[in-house]
């Protein structure tokens, strides 16, 4: 079924719209809620509060693009989800990894201010349009899917020392460009 029509069912508040999309994008969610929790069933939960999330918000927002729409969602409910957990005892997975990595250059606790997190987000896009289309699809899949390095090294076809080092240079670039732009 074609996402407008999905989104049409959303409108009309027809609870087909929840089938319709677990059918079309319950694989593309789990996986995004897998990356970052580590438990199947919270990801499971964090899915089913995503088509939620979805039926709630649909009468105000109309998506161009379903998929990046839940994929958002359920990424952002994940995040709180592990947040969650990790308050109540140290987690395991690639989220640590990825956001050790990331404090290199932005600090966890200034992207959660709210005033802030507007204007380095737009700063952020503005960089990644900047990489050339492997080196942000690389960077993308480390830190928007939280993939393994040796996943992206096998997506790509290139060593796992290759994509840590071009990581590492596009954290450097990312935080020459947010220096530049005066938000570190």
């Amino acid at each position: 079924m074609e996402d407008r029509a999905i989104i049409d069912l959303y409108w009309s508040r027809d609870p087909e719209a929840i089938r319709r999309t677990g059918e079309k994008y319950g694989n593309y969610c789990r996986a995004v809620a897998r990356r970052i929790l580590p438990d199947r069933r919270d990801a499971e939960e964090c899915v089913n509060d995503t088509w939620l999330r979805a039926w709630n918000a649909m009468p105000e927002d109309r998506p161009n693009f379903l998929a990046q729409y839940l994929g958002k969602i359920t990424r952002n409910l994940a995040f709180s989800l592990w947040r969650a957990s990790r308050a109540e005892k140290r987690g395991g997975g690639e989220l640590p990894l990825v956001l050790d990595e990331l404090a290199e250059c932005v600090s966890p606790a200034d992207t959660l201010q709210a005033i802030e997190a507007a204007e380095l987000e737009s700063a952020v896009n503005s960089f990644l349009r900047t990489l050339p289309e492997r080196e942000c699809g690389v960077f993308l899949r480390r830190y928007w899917f939280t993939e393994p390095m040796a996943d992206i090294a096998g997506r790509y076809g290139m060593r796992e020392a290759t994509v840590r080092t071009s990581l590492f240079r596009s954290r450097e670039k990312m935080r020459r460009y947010l220096e530049k732009e005066g938000l570190l």
